[in-house]
């Protein structure tokens, strides 16, 4: 398949930079985005010939896309050029929804209520084909815009299928494949189909090259291979680990404009004082209402803490931020509901007119997120299953005293930050509980001394970096 603008670097994923609504009178605005892949693309130059494709998400991005050809106007992108798929919506739905974010986000996270589900019958074929189209829509939208050897980078569980179909149709490319998510070991992996976990593992390894954010979740692929392919890599595939890391630079500026300062007054206004005059301490979690968060059990882990350690009453505060996510599915629009739930029951139970045990906000909002991390004094971060998890990494380097870190040991970032964190089974209340006793206990030295590592640990593969690594790999 010919190019058409030959580009020399090329980055596919679901969203794009930039995402579009449509007002009242028919007219389009633009909205950024930011992240890893953002900064990543960034770093490579305006003199490289670069582009980005994704899909269109929305009204609003569909109609862009029908005024711009999918060529979106530089001015809404930074400057980077971007190309947006209008994938048919059904289509997209049953690709995004049905497949990769109800099925392969499960396999994953292992978030699967066994007895029960999955159930894989006709309407999972039927989505199943979306999902193949989808990626059929990509990896032919890559082929024309790659240059001759171009380099590819194709992010994430949504395009799990388009590096082999990218490889058939331009096998000059050096094209790799990067995921943001853990990868299940093989006895969970083998839910799936025979047939859909070998086209999944076989999709992959249509790359020269298969990213992961560590080791655990690269062996656990390899291992899948091994598993329901056989043994050995087949396609001469080279496995590849990068460990993202917070940009440092951008959240410490970001942290110290007025609207974050702004919000540190309205939180501490919120916490309030002991009875005794002294500052409450506080337990923040900054997470969306995504289910391998495992939000309700760290509330359940702070009740089980007011009930355990009765001395903590009234002196400590638990800020949640609970961002809405995939409301769009039951089973997240249930588990947002139980959050809540669960909040109220702990302030009805052990509140006073004085105190509000959980103070739990539902509305997005990221200078109040950067005003939490900065007044911690212990951060919750307890996944079921997590790829990375950057608030583990953020809130150590934005925070002002010191923040006592109580990190599940299922997280990606638990690989580089055990040494300093408190650690937790996710799955274990009481165990939650006491390492929360301990993380509020901890003298202030130690707490600074710990951020000061975890900083340190956090920030050593900035996103730019990050990006530019697995540019160089593909070069070997």
């Amino acid at each position: 398949m010919a190019s058409t603008h030959a580009a020399s670097v090329l980055v596919a994923s679901n969203r794009g930079p930039v995402s579009y609504a449509l007002d009242e009178s028919g007219g389009l605005t633009a909205k950024r985005g930011g992240g890893g892949l953002v900064s990543g693309l960034s770093a490579i130059g305006p003199d490289t010939d670069a582009v980005w494709v994704c899909s269109a998400l929305g009204a609003g991005d569909r109609e862009a896309v029908r005024r711009t050809g999918g060529a979106l106007d530089t001015a809404d992108t930074g400057g980077r050029r971007v190309r947006m798929l209008d994938i048919d919506p059904q289509v997209h739905a049953d690709a995004y929804n049905g497949i990769a974010n109800s099925v392969l986000w499960f396999v994953h996270h292992m978030l699967y209520q066994t007895p029960l589900e999955p159930a894989f019958g006709a309407e999972f074929r039927r989505q199943w084909a979306a999902y193949e189209a989808y990626n059929r829509a990509f990896a032919e939208a890559l082929a024309q815009e790659a240059g001759e050897g171009a380099a590819v980078l194709i992010q994430d569980y949504h395009l799990t299928l388009a590096p082999r179909m990218l490889r058939g149709l331009r096998p000059d490319l050096r094209i790799g494949h990067f995921s943001h998510t853990p990868w299940a070991p093989p006895e969970y992996f083998r839910l799936l189909p025979d047939d859909i976990a070998a086209q999944v593992l076989g999709g992959i390894l249509g790359a020269d090259r298969a990213a992961f954010l560590t080791q655990r979740w690269a062996d656990a692929f390899t291992d899948c291979c091994h598993t329901v392919l056989g043994p050995g890599i087949p396609s001469g595939t080279r496995i590849g680990v990068h460990g993202l890391g917070a940009d440092a630079d951008f959240l410490r500026q970001r942290a110290h404009r007025p609207d974050v300062d702004e919000r540190m007054a309205a939180l501490r206004k919120q916490i309030g004082s002991a009875p005794d005059g002294s500052p409450r301490r506080t337990i923040v979690r900054v997470d969306r209402t995504e289910l391998s968060k495992n939000i309700v059990r760290g509330l359940l882990a702070y009740q089980e803490l007011l009930e355990s350690r009765p001395e903590w009453r009234e002196r400590v505060v638990h800020i949640a931020f609970a961002y809405p996510s995939r409301q769009d599915l039951a089973v997240y629009r249930d588990y947002t509901a139980e959050v809540q739930r669960v909040a109220t029951e702990i302030n009805s139970r052990y509140g006073t007119p004085d105190w509000t045990p959980v103070e739990l906000h539902v509305k997005d909002d990221f200078a109040r997120s950067l005003a939490a991390y900065r007044l911690a004094d212990v951060a919750l971060v307890n996944p079921i299953r997590d790829g990375m998890n950057l608030v583990a990494k953020e809130v150590p380097v934005v925070s002002d005293e010191g923040c006592a870190l109580v990190l599940s040991r299922e997280a990606g970032a638990f690989e580089e930050l055990s040494e300093d964190a408190v650690a937790v089974n996710p799955y274990d209340i009481g165990g939650m509980a006491a390492a929360l006793h301990e993380a509020l206990s901890m003298g202030a030295g130690e707490r600074a001394e710990r951020t000061k590592r975890l900083a340190a640990q956090a920030t050593a593969l900035p996103p730019a970096r990050w990006f530019l690594d697995q540019l160089a790999a593909l070069e070997k």
